[in-house]
């Protein structure tokens, strides 16, 4: 691929009256880190809700891999290769630390309704390879002892590494960190 994997071309944002981004623009190479920093109300978050698709932008145009993704549903961002995180952290705390990350693998599962409502070969062996999957993630990050945990009993900290690694579970080409260290000690 040639260019930027990811790249945001004068990104407006208004709500009514109220300017939130003003022509924003940037590029994201392939196995960069880049940072939007800013003082609390600058517009950060609003910047990834656009590029995620949880806002379409007033102007400007998104692009990632060079495919026009401006205004693209959120979940077909996130299946495309871009993935987030929030500014608060936004896990299902009734379900387990497993549960969420498995949630991070759901846009790869390809078995059907009737297949996976009957527990048929395809869907058994896409739940078996998808908790491999997630083993390795709990593994690697060394959680184990949480692992059957409901998320919503863990302090903030580590439920923000639930969220993080539910959003590597979904293996994206690009991750968005919105305030990542924010309220974590």
């Amino acid at each position: 691929m040639s260019g930027p994997i990811l790249a945001v071309d004068s990104l407006s944002l208004r709500f009514k009256g109220v300017t939130a981004v003003d022509n924003v623009s940037f590029s994201v190479d392939e196995g960069e880190i880049f940072a939007v920093i800013g003082p609390n109300g600058a517009g950060k978050t609003s910047v990834f809700n656009c590029v995620s698709g949880v806002y379409r932008p007033s102007s400007g145009r998104v692009r990632f891999e060079g495919r026009d993704i401006t205004g693209m549903r959120p979940h077909k961002v996130a299946a495309a290769g871009v993935v987030r995180t929030f500014q608060n952290v936004e896990v299902f705390p009734t379900m387990t630390v497993v549960d969420n990350l498995l949630l991070g693998r759901y846009h790869q599962m390809r078995s059907g309704l009737l297949s996976g409502a009957v527990w048929l070969g395809r869907a058994v062996n896409e739940e078996v390879a998808h908790r491999r999957r997630v083993e390795g993630i709990i593994d690697f990050i060394e959680i184990q002892p949480i692992r059957s945990a409901q998320v919503g009993s863990l302090p903030h900290g580590l439920q923000k590494r639930v969220e993080l690694r539910r959003a590597l579970a979904l293996e994206p080409r690009v991750i968005l960190l919105d305030s990542p260290g924010a309220e974590v000690n």
